[in-house]
């Protein structure tokens, strides 16, 4: 072999294993939901907290402690998983306001699925089930947090 596909070969299994490396520590922080509504044991199917102050912060600090290390720093993607600014991007240019809220409340409730069983393909765990281990507050509490991120089109 030539040194430089040595080299090549030595920088790509380096780059591979800081990315690896880079992931850090996934253990999921706790998330303080004091002062928020309680939702109760059914599970809703939209967000209860849109516009909410307190929601807002809580989801802020349990987004930036819990999902910025795969999703990013105030939600901007650093390219490991999706950009959840944009989870909602086909709604937002929906005229017909009924259709519109359909659109959220579809987004929701994938939203919803997608944290409390997390994403696995192939039996490769993408993001962990957070059911368990946040309760639906500090949930709903992310998404409220998601919704202030959101790109404009």
């Amino acid at each position: 072999m030539k040194r430089p596909t040595i080299f090549f070969a030595a920088a790509a299994a380096l780059v591979a294993s800081l990315a690896a490396y880079g992931h850090g520590n996934v253990t999921p922080q706790g998330v303080d939901t004091t002062g928020l509504a309680a939702l109760g044991d059914k599970w809703r199917d939209e967000n209860p907290y849109k516009g909410n102050k307190l929601a807002l912060k809580i989801g802020s600090s349990a987004y930036n402690q819990n999902c910025a290390r795969c999703h990013g720093l105030e939600a901007v993607s650093g390219g490991i998983a999706p950009d959840l600014r944009l989870l909602d991007r086909d709604c937002n240019n929906i005229k017909n306001a009924n259709k519109k809220a359909a659109c959220y409340k579809d987004v929701d409730a994938y939203f919803l699925s997608s944290i409390r069983g997390g994403k696995v393909r192939n039996g490769a765990v993408y993001m962990p089930p957070f059911e368990g281990v946040f309760n639906q507050e500090a949930m709903w509490a992310i998404k409220t947090y998601l919704e202030s991120r959101r790109e404009a089109n």
